[in-house]
């Protein structure tokens, strides 16, 4: 026994001895941490003279950025791993695109695409408008890369000049999108599901009492798709000449194209007008150094990050700015409310029916608040929550503040529920709204248990249904989820045509879950304006009657714990070398993290009466 003691607690030891490494070396990473910064805010970050602004597009661009632990993000930026995509706040490129284009110190823009993933049709339409704004004052734009990716060419065809691998490709593959049907999973593993719904078109449900797509689903995604398609192609027309064989969307039209110059990918791309130059990584390197002069220290180009070019802008702006003139100012507040929605409270990224109605009311009681704008880029989700979030809404126009709705890449369902109430709704010409239609859906279990020899059975002194995933759903039940289901949308489409003015039937005619892009949403009268951002806050401004005026977004306040450690860790990644940081994007990881969202979003199904208002095409950022 004495020698079983013995290697136990050799064992113990050794264990005890890593714990101890493990903890040493994470209380000296973050000593190490904090003396970087000590020294850092010594030295600000400087902006090189004859420098190009870097956008360093790695991952999707966002409205607002899903809320990550900042001790989390940091380990994430310098090591590796996280659990979702890279995200890039699209608010500050526009703003970095902004100040470079009158800073004599920044000589042009270099697009860094390599790990861009989208983010919405809207969001680079934006992007690519303040490029070419930029490129307006004489300063070039230029972008790089070994290949493109369709979403990445959007972005580069706004540069002036794009340079290709010799041994790269681009190839338009057309818009589309495809989803997973669960039906025979669930019955092979004996899992119910009980599924209720009003709309011809409301096919959220569909993957899970199908295993392929309705007529009805099918002709809804050719009308949406092929309209963004046409948007998409027209855009690139206006601002490269490329030849018709690449932008027909036919095989035959590729395959001849590609036959002309020996089926070489970069030589068809350099001679159908889709690159402007084949260029080797050494190639690029010297070209740039041409332009901007040779950084020593760094034997490159003069270059700064966008990220720490407003870095290095806010340092300078809070040495300049004079607090007093800002005092007491009228305020046009953004709320910004992007995600699945679901019932209570939830972390930036997501939308909260407490959370997000908490921040409504918190830009209701502050005295400063003209106008608020409700920026909304959400495929809906729990009803319930919606109507609680439309009802702070509400509060805001009895108190007499203006509120407008401002539609992102996607407002639908729920979404577009959050929305109606509004003074005024605008919406960008590629929004993917409407979708107004309900289902409710229950999984249960009984059958898998039964496989197992596990059977539920009782007493109840009613025989009204009771709800419990281990039962099942008796008749009873189906009937009351089912007329609930039915009231809700009655409701949805009633509470529509009074914030609309417009009559039930005429709204049930575009409605019953089916979806419409921005343009043909405002043709029906859904919307009322399309425009961006920007043009919603000016309507709020206009409607408020207030010309100079402050723009907040409302948050959420940080604990102190919370603030700390986000400024401690928020400065430590701006200490991280760009090339050190792990923002390379595997597909087959991406095509998990798509696969992940679809499930997780279930994970989000908690209303409480088991109603959902949720477009489940609307998964296109």
């Amino acid at each position: 026994m004495s020698g079983i003691a013995s290697v136990f607690k050799k064992l113990f030891g050794l264990v005890n001895f890593f714990r101890k490494l493990i903890v040493n070396a994470v209380f000296f990473l973050v000593l190490i941490l904090v003396l970087g910064l000590l020294v850092a805010e010594e030295e600000q970050v400087k902006v090189p003279e004859n420098g190009m602004l870097v956008l360093q597009l790695n991952g999707i661009l966002v409205e607002e950025k899903t809320w990550v632990d900042p001790v989390d993000q940091f380990f994430n930026e310098a090591f590796g791993g996280g659990s979702q995509l890279p995200e890039v706040l699209l608010v500050d490129v526009l703003e970095s695109i902004e100040q470079a284009k009158t800073d004599d110190r920044i000589s042009g823009i270099q697009l860094n695409l390599s790990n861009f993933a989208g983010g919405g049709s809207n969001k680079m339409q934006a992007l690519g408008q303040a490029l070419l704004d930029f490129r307006s004052a004489g300063k070039p734009v230029v972008t790089y890369a070994d290949s493109y990716t369709q979403n990445q060419y959007y972005v580069a065809a706004h540069a002036d000049t794009i340079y290709l691998n010799p041994l790269g490709s681009m190839m338009f593959e057309g818009f589309g999108g495809y989803n997973l049907y669960f039906k025979d999973f669930l019955e092979k593993f004996n899992i119910t599901a009980h599924v209720f719904k009003v709309g011809a078109f409301k096919s959220a449900v569909e993957p899970y009492t199908r295993n392929d797509m309705s007529d009805e689903a099918l002709a809804a995604n050719k009308e949406l798709y092929d309209e963004l398609w046409d948007t998409y192609m027209d855009d690139l027309s206006q601002l490269r000449s490329i030849s018709p064989l690449m932008l027909s969307g036919k095989m035959d039209d590729f395959r001849q194209a590609l036959t002309q110059y020996d089926n070489d990918m970069a030589q068809l791309a350099l001679n159908t007008g889709l690159v402007d130059a084949l260029y080797s990584r050494e190639q690029f390197r010297a070209e740039m150094i041409g332009i901007t002069g040779l950084d020593d220290d760094e034997k490159s180009w003069r270059q700064i990050n966008h990220e720490q070019y407003l870095a290095a802008l806010n340092g300078q702006a809070e040495q300049l700015e004079d607090s007093s003139e800002h005092k007491d100012k009228a305020e046009i507040a953004i709320v910004v409310a992007r995600g699945v929605i679901s019932d209570g409270q939830a972390k930036p990224g997501s939308i909260g029916g407490d959370s997000t109605a908490a921040l409504l009311r918190k830009a209701r009681l502050d005295e400063d608040t003209k106008a608020v704008v409700l920026r909304i880029d959400s495929p809906g989700g729990s009803g319930f929550a919606s109507e609680v979030i439309r009802q702070e809404v509400l509060e805001l126009k009895k108190a007499g503040i203006p509120v407008i709705a401002s539609m992102s890449s996607v407002a639908a369902s729920g979404g577009y529920w959050i929305a109606a109430s509004a003074d005024e709704i605008w919406a960008t010409p590629t929004t993917i709204t409407g979708s107004i239609g309900v289902f409710g859906m229950f999984f249960t279990i009984e059958k898998a248990l039964n496989e197992f020899g596990v059977y539920n059975d009782g007493y109840h002194t009613t025989d009204l249904p009771v709800l419990d995933i281990t039962r099942g759903i008796d008749d009873n039940g189906r009937y009351l989820v089912q007329v609930s289901i039915e009231k809700f949308y009655r409701d949805f489409v009633g509470m529509v045509a009074e914030s609309r003015n417009m009559s039930y039937d005429a709204v049930h005619e575009v409605a019953q879950g089916r979806i419409w892009t921005g343009r043909k949403a405002k043709e029906l009268g859904l919307v009322d304006q399309l425009g961006e951002l920007d043009d919603a806050i000016s309507a709020a401004a206009t409607r408020a009657g207030v010309s100079d005026y402050d723009v907040v977004t409302v948050s959420n306040d940080l604990s102190p714990r919370e603030q700390f450690m986000q400024e401690l860790f928020g400065q430590a990644s701006l200490l991280v070398p760009s090339e050190l940081r792990s923002t390379e994007q595997n597909p087959l990881k991406a095509q998990l993290y798509s696969l992940w969202e679809e499930v997780e979003v279930t994970s989000k199904f908690n209303d409480p009466n088991g109603v959902y208002a949720l477009c489940e095409l609307c998964k296109l950022n």
